[in-house]
């Protein structure tokens, strides 16, 4: 030990950028180690155990870093809004709006305060992340040298995109660097050109399952390895298995023996925008409030960013009302403040508590925490019952006022009036249907006609829209009578591409060519032959898929700048029709034919089978992926979540590139039968290693690209049957 101790100070002292670390704190961590071990299966997945939780979470840190340290370190360096000082002064305004919400002062004071249980697993994270940096002294932060045990208070849900990813970034530049907006409708028509990240989860009681017993399907959509599959367990009673965000020290998408979770990104309302009417007064600015004003609190922050090999600051001035932090302006006498939920202890506590419920009581009793104000839930556990709560924070408001918009900041008529209990949440518990699913759509069709009635709820609980997944996602689950793990794993991959069944109609019956015409243009008739006889099922070898995808996007695009200025946001199914209802017949029968001339401009022919132009490649690990025609890659028929396809693959062509390349869709994928033992599936995008020329860097990316599902091994006996190599954090 001491021989071990004396190397580790050695190497700290002798490493110009590593992080020193006390003799004791080194001993101290060391200790923890010999307390925790890490099993790699032969996919590389760590299953840790250790004595207590916090000896769990010391080594699943450890085991995060090993496998990609540098999403570990850039989650939370965007997290404390410290990106600049890597990335340059174009992240600014990213961690200025950090720095509105929570700053490491707020989240050490939070910190101290925190229940012992609690500050055990901060404490924990901060000692595993460390003994990682002082056992590879090699490695190069990019920035953090040391991991405080706050920071997860900064980083404490898990979502891809957290509550403050919504407020616009160039609204905030546009007030804090005293630019005046052009405009003050924000409407983002532009987000149809982009991939939708969400998620799906499907829930089948046990009616409706062939065992008797309930499923889950867990399929998060994010940027591709966004999560690591992994399992912590210790003899306090954890044994949670599933994906956790790289960082973070919880289970967030997964399962223990008694109960699984999925979250799907919610739309229900959690934030309100206020506008509060400002007068300036012996030169401050101040807001009206119930006929009185009140002064606008100022605090001034430095803020580093790196240019070159230089740092340097810009001061800001931020400005905040009693309703929260200003975000922008309507005109001079009308800025915006945003309030949204600011509890990170309980949202920390409610994510990690989670993961030892045992059952559909015990899990509802965490969700009264409210910590989670950016999720739905769908869940299932081992004595039968299904569940499904849309959102969980939810303010209580007057609904006289169109929430959906900025509201009167001047009247206290607009003040939330406390918070929903989680009993008065949009949610459903073992409908008659047997089945619950949730594609980020509307909860009003979550379970067909077992759905909650939306007369019930005000509009501001669920406002959110159907969607073709959605749509698709009802088709699928209605139309069988007894699932097992493998026919729910079909009904996740089912091909159908819901969204052209609206496409494809009014382009078909807009062509009505002459004899001639026909005798013209044979490529046009032979395409619009392919689209008529498709099933609208994706496949690899489907030429009418490729064929009907590069239609769509073209004619939306055409679309798109055809919407008005002052036209309210658009879901995505009410885009399709307008661009259906804003094109002209002939321009649709022309934007096909322009379709085929750009396919055969650009792959020498307009007859390409989808799974030669839509690829999956993994070649460098790097958070940025790079993509290349001339390197291997693989064929992909699953296609973008926006066409109704369950199984979501976003890809594109990138610069030098022809072919389309994946970037985000599934993530970790599994589904789970709780019996009176667990057995489940599970498949990660390419593998647990962001390494290239590792074992473990693509052996599932053939899995992924064709819908197929390793077994996952829960229990210690399963584990040791296919053990690659155990050993404890350090060696």
């Amino acid at each position: 030990m001491r021989l071990l101790l004396l190397l580790l100070l050695f190497l700290s002292a002798t490493t110009a950028r590593a992080q020193k670390f006390s003799p004791a704190e080194l001993a101290r961590w060391q200790q923890q180690a010999r307390q925790v071990s890490i099993t790699r299966d032969t996919y590389g997945v760590p299953h840790i155990y250790g004595k207590t939780d916090a000896d769990a979470v010391f080594g699943l840190l450890y085991a995060q870093c090993e496998d990609d340290f540098n999403r570990v370190e850039t989650n939370y360096l965007d997290a404390i809004g410290r990106l600049a000082e890597v990335e340059g002064e174009a992240q600014l305004y990213h961690d200025l709006r950090a720095r509105l919400f929570l700053d490491s002062t707020q989240a050490i004071a939070i910190y101290k305060k925190s229940p012992a249980d609690m500050k055990a697993l901060l404490d924990a994270f901060a000692a595993g992340t460390n003994y990682y940096l002082a056992t590879h002294p090699t490695v190069q932060p990019r920035l953090l040298r040391r991991f405080q045990p706050w920071m997860p208070l900064m980083f404490s849900e898990g979502s891809i995109g957290g509550n403050i990813s919504v407020v616009s970034l160039e609204r905030l530049k546009a007030f804090y660097s005293l630019k005046k907006s052009s405009s003050w409708i924000d409407n983002d028509f532009g987000r149809t050109d982009r991939e939708p990240v969400g998620s799906n989860g499907f829930a089948i009681a046990p009616s409706k399952s062939a065992s008797g017993h309930a499923l889950l399907l867990i399929n998060p959509h994010t940027s591709f390895y966004f999560r690591s599959e992994v399992q912590m367990v210790s003899q306090q009673g954890l044994n949670a298995y599933g994906a956790v965000t790289w960082g973070q020290f919880f289970i967030y998408q997964g399962f223990n023996e008694h109960c699984g979770w999925m979250h799907t990104s919610s739309q229900a309302d959690s934030m309100d925008e206020y506008l509060e009417t400002i007068e300036e007064k012996d030169g401050k600015p101040y807001y009206k409030y119930d006929g009185k004003l009140r002064a606008v609190t100022m605090q001034k922050v430095s803020l580093p960013y790196k240019v070159g090999d230089k740092m340097l600051r810009k001061t800001f001035t931020i400005y905040r009302t009693h309703h929260g932090p200003i975000v922008g302006q309507k005109t001079d006498q009308q800025w915006v403040a945003v309030r949204m939920m600011n509890a990170p202890l309980a949202a920390l506590q409610q994510s990690y508590l989670r993961t030892k419920a045992t059952d559909y009581a015990s899990f509802q009793q965490v969700m009264k925490l409210n910590g989670n104000a950016s999720n739905n839930t769908v869940f299932a556990d081992a004595k039968g019952s299904i569940a499904y709560w849309h959102g969980n924070f939810m303010p209580r408001r007057d609904p006289k006022f169109e929430w959906s918009q900025p509201v009167d900041g001047s009247t206290s008529a607009t003040e939330w009036q406390g918070f929903h209990p989680v009993s008065e949440l949009v949610q459903v518990r073992n409908p008659a249907s047997g089945f619950i699913q949730n594609c980020n759509s509307t909860p009003y069709t979550v379970s067909g006609p077992g759905s909650p009635s939306q007369a019930r709820f005000p509009k501001y609980e669920a406002p959110d829209a159907e969607n073709y997944r959605g749509l698709n996602a009802v088709r699928v689950l209605s139309r069988k009578g007894a699932f097992t793990l493998d026919t729910l794993i079909a009904a996740a991959n089912d091909p159908h591409l819901t969204a052209f069944d609206e496409l494809l109609p009014p382009l078909l019956a807009a062509y009505q060519p002459t004899s001639a015409e026909k005798a013209d243009a044979p490529a046009l008739a032979e395409a619009i032959g392919l689209l008529r006889a498709w099933n609208h099922n994706y496949a690899q070898t489907s030429v009418a898929q490729t064929v009907a995808i590069y239609w769509a996007e073209r004619l939306l695009a055409k679309a798109r700048a055809r919407v008005p200025a002052a036209q309210p946001q658009l879901d995505y199914i009410s885009f399709v029709h307008f661009a259906l209802e804003n094109t002209s017949p002939t321009e649709k029968v022309a934007t096909l034919a322009e379709t085929l001339d750009d396919l055969t401009r650009d792959f020498g022919t307009w007859k390409k089978p989808w799974g030669e132009v839509n690829r999956y490649q993994r070649l460098t690990g790097r958070i940025e992926e790079q993509y290349d025609d001339q390197q291997p890659s693989l064929p992909v028929a699953f296609t973008s979540s926006a066409w109704g396809s369950l199984a979501a693959f976003g890809a594109r062509a990138y610069p030098g590139t022809k072919k389309r390349y994946g970037n985000v869709g599934n993530s970790f994928v599994a589904v789970v039968e709780f019996g009176p033992r667990v057995v489940a599936r599970s498949v990660v995008t390419g593998g647990q290693s962001s390494r290239p020329g590792t074992p473990h860097f693509t052996d599932q990316a053939d899995l992924y690209c064709s819908g197929r599902f390793k077994e996952v091994r829960f229990y210690p006996e399963d584990v040791k049957a296919h053990v690659e190599k155990t050993y404890h954090p350090g060696q």
